[in-house]
């Protein structure tokens, strides 16, 4: 067995036909044993200094180990060029981040691992590492990971299951987000910083939707109408189950089909 297995979700595609009905497809992730490192980047399309980081995000797809999530913030449009991936909730997330940690400034490009700055890009952080260049707080997972269940049904639907971990804290109090995100997006920038450049992305955050908290021993279920897509920019569907209040991934995981 290769050593990166234990980091696999189990992705499995069942087909059922009912009788005197077309054929329905019905997709399943299910989380690992050790839960795939969450890679959040902080870019702008008006950004000189992000297509370096974009390039990086795009090579990360393909690995069980990584969920990349590509969030575009608003506060470069003022220089000419409107990132049309940008979003001012994207904006406020990154700002809220800075704040946990005791900053109030933000910076792009920003790479976050496991809700922590990370500096050291293109290389991830080993899983135990002390810190990160930028914080003292370890890259090591806090609290027990639970399992996590997405099933997309024929009429598109996403559905997550939390089930509490082994031995969960009966005091300890989880959230979690949904993430869509689209793959193979080009733009060809007139304006700003970056004007006369095609820049490429994958990973594009196009959804992002918080949950309220719920109990870690008593698991959650939540369900996502996903809008439709165009088949030129494939999606994935992202569920990350977060810590509470330090807002750390505990468990991740994508539907790819």
């Amino acid at each position: 067995m290769r050593p990166a297995a234990a980091m696999l979700s189990t992705l499995v595609c069942l087909a059922g036909a009912a009788a005197g009905s077309v054929q329905a497809t019905t997709c399943t992730a299910r989380s690992g044993a050790t839960p795939p490192r969450v890679v959040e980047l902080y870019t702008s399309e008006g950004c000189s200094s992000c297509p370096p980081a974009d390039v990086w995000l795009s090579t990360l797809k393909g690995r069980a180990d990584v969920i990349a999530l590509g969030f575009h913030v608003t506060y470069w449009d003022r220089l000419g060029w409107p990132d049309r991936f940008a979003n001012e909730a994207y904006t406020r997330r990154q700002h809220e981040i800075a704040a946990r940690h005791g900053s109030s400034s933000v910076y792009t490009p920003q790479v976050v691992v496991d809700g922590l700055d990370w500096r050291g890009w293109p290389r991830l952080p080993q899983a135990a590492a002390a810190s990160s260049p930028s914080h003292s707080l370890s890259h090591s997972r806090p609290h027990s990971p639970p399992e996590v269940t997405l099933t997309r049904a024929a009429d598109g639907q996403v559905q997550a299951h939390v089930s509490p971990a082994a031995g969960a804290d009966a005091t300890q109090t989880l959230t979690a987000y949904w993430a869509v995100v689209e793959h193979q997006h080009t733009s060809r920038v007139r304006t700003g910083e970056n004007a006369g450049e095609t820049l490429r992305h994958d990973h594009v955050v196009r959804l992002h939707r918080t949950l309220p908290a719920f109990a870690a021993r008593e698991g959650l279920t939540s369900r996502l109408d996903v809008p439709p897509g165009v088949a030129a920019h494939p999606r994935r569907i992202v569920f990350v189950v977060t810590s509470l209040p330090d807002a750390r991934p505990l468990q991740a995981v994508a539907l790819d089909c």
